[in-house]
């Protein structure tokens, strides 16, 4: 399929080239009736600004760059991937050009119009809770795709993730064995699949050994570290609390271990806690905390892997690729809910 142009926009608005250039480039010159015309018929045809490299790619030689989109570059399991794929482009002579997307659709789709319209190679992306049929366009015009942490909804492209449900399942039974009932649940945004698949992790475990879910216990939509201290918050003033906590994220457990280290009496020492995601100094806490483990890293360069062998030609049916959790038992998770006071 032919990439639109300039031309056909101002064809299917009824406008000069000149005018569709000055309404993308955001000059105030053009009336807003006109300015409105052209960008519906922007949105229309999925045209998208070639900010450089037109030559190379009429010649098929493609721009040596690549584009990463993730979810939040600050945590701290997205810088890792990200440089395992910025190493694993480094090797091949590619560049690599990195985004967030703070899971909001649109700005997803800003962030990859952008990277298409400095005509990338390919795209690594870790998809937002949005439908992502807006990626066909660039596909078909030779931009290759691949998801990583989580599949994306009305695209078949490669995709790599870890199996959430049962890295959760694992962490769920550990605290059940070790006598607890009243196990809390703590997760980011339910909209986000794996999110929805560690949550799901998290029921499977408890019915498998006939405890009913206490909806009382569960925190969704915890974007921040402060979200998940207030969550904390709100699970001790419960009038039966939990005697344990199953954290879905890094994030999470961080913004819990700061809820905990302000409360009175030890509260740390007192109450089990799994947390989904290894970070930094988990190990050196007191006590050291119990993790189920993915490796940032490992999902960063199969990602890169297997967009550069589509690039490289390989047009073989889509791959998903799933990779295996770590469960790391430390000493938070056991302590036993027989003989302990709840939080």
């Amino acid at each position: 399929m032919k990439r639109p142009t300039m031309k056909d926009v101002a064809r299917a608005a009824g406008v000069s080239p000149m005018t569709v250039s000055r309404v993308i480039s955001g000059e105030s010159a053009v009336s807003p009736d006109t300015t409105a015309r052209v960008e519906q018929a922007v949105r229309k045809l999925g045209y998208q600004r070639n900010d450089n490299a037109r030559n190379l790619r009429s010649k098929n030689l493609g721009t040596s760059t690549i584009g990463l989109v993730v979810d939040d570059l600050a945590n701290p399991f997205y810088a890792l991937m990200a440089r395992s794929v910025e190493d694993e482009a480094h090797r091949r002579g590619y560049l690599v050009l990195v985004g967030s997307t703070n899971d909001e659709p649109r700005r997803e789709q800003e962030v990859v119009a952008a990277f298409c319209a400095r005509q990338v190679d390919g795209l690594i992306l870790v998809p937002t809770i949005g439908n992502h049929g807006f990626l066909k366009q660039p596909m078909e015009g030779g931009t290759r795709v691949v998801c990583v942490d989580r599949p994306a909804k009305g695209l078949a492209v490669d995709t790599v993730t870890v199996d959430n449900r049962a890295g959760a399942n694992r962490a769920v039974t550990h605290l059940l064995d070790h006598g607890h009932t009243r196990i809390a649940y703590l997760g980011d945004r339910f909209g986000i699949w794996t999110q929805r698949e560690r949550y799901a992790g998290y029921l499977e475990a408890l019915a498998a050994r006939g405890v009913t879910e206490d909806p009382e216990l569960v925190r969704h939509e915890l974007r921040s570290q402060p979200d998940a201290a207030a969550a904390l918050a709100e699970l001790r003033a419960l009038r039966h609390p939990p005697t344990a906590l199953f954290t879905s994220n890094d994030l999470i457990t961080i913004g819990v271990m700061d809820g905990l280290g302000q409360a009175e009496g030890g509260l740390f020492e007192r109450i089990a806690i799994v947390g989904f995601d290894d970070f930094p100094l988990a190990e050196r806490l007191s006590p050291p905390l119990t993790v189920v483990s993915q490796d940032p890293v490992a999902l960063g360069s199969t990602a890169a892997n297997l967009l550069f062998s589509r690039i490289d030609g390989d047009r073989s049916a889509p791959r998903s690729v799933i990779l295996l959790t770590r469960f790391i038992v430390r000493g938070s998770g056991e302590t036993r809910a027989a003989g302990r006071r709840p939080v």
